[in-house]
C-alpha cells in the first residue's frame, strides 16, 4: 500500500508539472527555443521540456557547441500538423493516432527520438491489424526495422489466414518467395487444406502467364495428404494445371499412397513415417480437460487435446491441492480457473487457477457458497458460477469473480434450483438449461442479462436434462446428452433466441451424461461422460455443415464429471501438442494391426469409397503424364511449367 501511495503522488506531482509548462507555453512564457516545420511554422518551447522528452533534443540543447543562435531549429522532415501533435502530447500529454497520421508520427517520432509516442504508435499499429491489412503492416516493419510488429503481424496472418486469404487484395501481389514460407509453414493455421489449395488457384490466376511456372513450388506447400480423399480426387488430381504435368506427377503419386485403403498401410513392413505432404500443422489453441470421476473416485488427471493431430497429451502438471469432480472450467488470457467441485469427501467453494505458460497452480479467493454440480462461464474476463449443490440444497444463487480484485460477489438469483445443469454464453447473455432440482430432473432454461441483473425464463427444452452439456455454436444454444430420470441420452437440440424455439438434432454416437463440452476448429465435441453403466473415455464431435457427428480419438483416462476449455495463442503451444507428429501414420497402423484386420478394412471401405480408386488414380496419372508427353514430341505445344 505504501509503494502505491508512493506512485499515486509521484503521478500527481508530473500531473501537475505538465499543467505548469504547458501553461506557460501558452503564455509564451520562459520561452528559450523556437522549434521551425517543414512548412515554415514556428512553434515556441522550452529546451528543458522538450530535453526531458527526447534524446534528439537533449543533445541538441547540451551539446558545448551549442550557441543561442542555433536556438531556432529548423525541422525539415517533420511537417506543422506532426509537430504540432508532438507538442501537443509533451506538453499536455494528450495523443490523437488514427490511420491518416499514425505513419507520420512514427517517422517524427523516430526521427526525434520521442520515445512514448514512437511506442504508442506501434502500439495502433498492432491493434490496427486485420485480415485487409496485415501484409502491408508486415511489409512496413520490415522496412522501419520494427521486429516486434514484424512479429505480431506475421503471426496474424497464420493465426487467420482462411480470413487473410478471402478478404486481402494484398496477398495476390505477394511474391511467390514470400508465399511459399507462408503456406508451408506448421504454424499455418488452417482447419483443411483446401483453403490452401484454393488460395493458390487465385493468386496463380491472377497472373496466370507469370505465375503458372510456380504452380508446383506452391503445390508442395499444401498439405495434399490431409485432404478429403474424395476432395483430392475430384478438385486436385484432375485440375488442369495438375493434369498430364510432368512435374507435378511424384507430388500427386505420393499423395495417392499416403491417402490409399487402410489394407495397404497394415500390409506394410517396418516403420511408417508420416510425409510431410500428411504431416498436421500446429494448432493455434489447445483443448483442457481437468479432473472428473474416474475408477470410483476423483481424479486430478489433466489432458490436453491436439485437434490436427487428434491426439490427447497427458498433461504432468496436476493440482498439488488434490483431485475434484463435478467443477467448472474459465479461461481468461492463459489463465485457467477450476472452480467448486467435490473430491469424495467435501463440496467446494474454494476455487484454484493453473497458468499455461509458466505451469504453475495457485488458490484464489472462495466463493460465498459451496458449489458441486456448478455452472461457470466467462463473459468480458468476468467469471460466472451459478447454481449447484452444498452438501444440503440444491442452489439458485449464482456470483461474479473479478480477477483483478480477486473477489466473488453475489448476483440476481436464477428462478429455479439448479445442479447439475449447464451453462454458456451467447451474445453477451448467460444461458442455463437443464439441471436437478432435488425433485426431478428439469427442462426448463433460463437467460441472464449482466447489464440488466435480470434473469427471464425460456421455452422449456423437448427433454428433462439433468447431467446435461450446453455450448453456444453458430449463433444457438446447443443441448446435448444428459440424464432424464429414467437412462441416458444422446439425443441433441439447439435453441434459437431468434425463433425463441427449440429444435431436434442428430443423436450423437454415444448416450452420456456428466459430461464435457467445448467447441473447438469450429466443432463441437462432446468429451468422456457415464453411459447409464460405465464411465467412458470416448470423445466425438460435431460439425454443423455436414449436419454429422465424427468420432474422435479416445482420451487417455476414463472419466466422468470432468470439464474442459480452450486456451489459444499459447506462447508453449509445443509443449501441449503431440510431439512426434512424423510418427502418426505409424501409430494409426499398429492401431489398425491390433485390431481385427478384416472389420478394419471393412469399415474404412464403407467410410472412405473413394479409396478404393487409388491404385486406378495412380495409373490415371501415369497415363496421363506419358500421353502429354507424346502429344509435346508431335505437336511440341508450349510446355505449361
Amino acid at each position: 500500500m505504501a509503494e502505491t501511495g508512493r506512485q499515486e503522488e509521484r503521478a500527481s506531482f508530473l500531473d501537475g508539472m505538465t499543467k505548469v509548462w504547458n501553461d506557460l507555453r501558452k503564455n509564451n512564457q520562459l520561452i528559450d527555443a523556437t522549434l521551425i516545420s517543414s512548412d515554415g511554422i514556428s512553434y515556441p518551447v522550452h529546451r528543458a521540456v522538450l530535453a526531458g522528452y527526447s534524446r534528439f533534443f537533449r543533445a541538441l540543447f547540451t551539446n558545448p557547441l551549442h550557441t543561442d543562435e542555433k536556438n531556432r531549429v529548423h525541422l525539415q522532415n517533420v511537417s506543422s500538423d506532426v509537430l504540432s501533435s508532438l507538442l501537443t502530447y509533451i506538453y499536455d500529454k494528450k495523443l490523437d493516432i488514427d490511420n491518416n497520421t499514425v505513419t507520420k508520427l512514427l517517422h517524427a517520432s523516430d526521427y526525434l527520438s520521442i520515445l512514448e509516442v514512437h511506442q504508442a504508435c506501434v502500439t495502433f499499429l498492432k491493434s490496427s491489424i486485420a485480415p485487409p491489412n496485415c501484409l502491408s503492416i508486415r511489409q512496413f516493419a520490415r522496412d522501419h526495422f520494427l521486429e516486434d510488429l514484424e512479429r505480431d503481424a506475421q503471426m496474424y496472418l497464420l493465426r487467420n489466414f482462411p480470413q487473410v486469404a478471402e478478404k486481402s487484395l494484398e496477398i495476390m501481389s505477394l511474391p511467390v518467395d514470400e508465399l511459399v514460407p507462408v503456406l508451408a509453414s506448421d504454424y499455418l493455421n488452417v482447419r483443411n487444406e483446401e483453403v490452401v489449395w484454393r488460395l493458390v488457384l487465385r493468386w496463380v490466376d491472377h497472373e496466370k502467364d507469370d505465375r503458372l511456372p510456380h504452380f508446383t513450388s506452391l503445390l508442395k506447400c499444401i498439405r495434399l495428404g490431409l485432404m478429403d480423399v474424395q476432395y483430392f480426387l475430384e478438385h486436385v488430381k484432375n485440375h488442369p494445371y495438375v493434369l498430364g504435368n510432368v512435374v507435378c506427377r511424384p507430388v500427386i503419386i505420393d499423395t495417392l499412397k499416403v491417402l490409399m485403403d487402410v489394407e495397404t498401410i497394415t500390409q506394410k513392413d517396418g516403420v511408417m513415417q508420416t510425409p510431410e505432404c500428411a504431416r498436421p500443422r500446429i494448432p493455434h489453441e489447445v483443448m483442457f480437460a481437468i479432473g472428473g470421476w474416474s475408477g470410483g473416485s476423483p481424479t486430478n488427471a489433466v489432458e490436453t487435446y491436439d485437434t490436427r493431430a487428434d491426439r490427447w497429451i497427458r498433461v504432468e502438471e496436476i493440482d498439488p491441492s488434490g483431485p475434484r469432480a463435478y467443477h467448472g472450467t474459465a479461461v481468461i488470457g492463459f489463465d485457467i480457473y477450476v472452480i467448486g467441485g467435490f473430491d469424495g469427501m467435501e463440496n467446494f467453494n474454494s476455487c484454484r487457477c493453473f497458468n499455461a505458460v509458466t505451469k504453475t497452480w495457485k488458490e484464489i479467493a472462495p466463493m460465498h457458497e459451496r458449489r458441486c454440480y456448478v455452472s461457470v462461464v466467462v463473459i468480458d474476463e468476468t467469471i460466472y458460477a451459478m447454481g449447484g449443490y452444498n452438501g444440503h440444497h440444491r442452489q439458485n444463487t449464482a456470483e461474479k469473480y473479478d480477477y483483478r480484485s480477486n473477489q466473488w460477489t453475489m448476483i440476481a438469483p436464477m428462478h429455479v434450483q439448479r445442479s447439475d445443469a449447464s451453462a454458456t454464453v451467447l451474445s453477451g447473455k448467460i444461458y442455463i438449461t437443464g439441471g436437478f432440482d432435488g425433485r426431478e430432473c428439469l427442462s426448463s432454461a433460463e437467460v441472464y442479462d449482466p447489464v440488466t441483473n435480470v434473469w427471464t425464463q425460456l421455452p422449456p427444452m423437448r427433454s428433462r436434462r439433468s447431467g446435461v452439456s450446453c455450448i453456444a455454436y453458430h449463433d444457438s444454444v446447443y443441448v446435448l446428452g444428459g440424464f432424464n430420470g429414467v437412462s441416458r441420452m444422446c439425443s441433441v437440440e439447439k435453441f434459437s433466441p431468434v425463433t425463441n424455439q427449440w429444435t431436434p438434432l442428430p443423436d450423437m454416437y454415444t448416450t452420456r451424461s456428466n459430461f464435457a463440452i467445448e467447441v473447438i476448429d469450429d466443432m463441437v465435441f462432446a468429451i468422456g461422460g457415464f453411459n447409464g453403466i460405465a464411465t467412458i473415455h470416448q470423445v466425438e464431435c460435431f460439425d454443423d455443415r455436414a449436419n454429422e457427428w465424427y468420432e474422435a480419438t479416445d482420451m487417455n483416462v476414463f472419466r466422468s464429471a470432468l470439464s474442459a476449455c480452450v486456451v489459444a495463442n499459447l506462447p508453449n503451444i509445443n509443449d501441449y501438442i503431440h510431439k512426434n507428429r512424423h510418427m502418426l501414420m505409424e501409430e494409426k497402423r499398429q492401431k489398425l494391426l491390433a485390431l481385427n484386420q478384416n472389420s478394419a478394412v471393412a469399415v474404412s471401405t464403407q467410410t472412405n469409397p473413394a479409396v478404393i480408386n487409388i491404385t486406378q488414380a495412380i495409373e490415371e496419372v501415369n497415363n496421363a503424364v506419358d500421353n502429354q508427353n507424346n502429344m509435346e514430341v508431335e505437336d511440341n505445344p508450349p510446355n505449361l511449367l
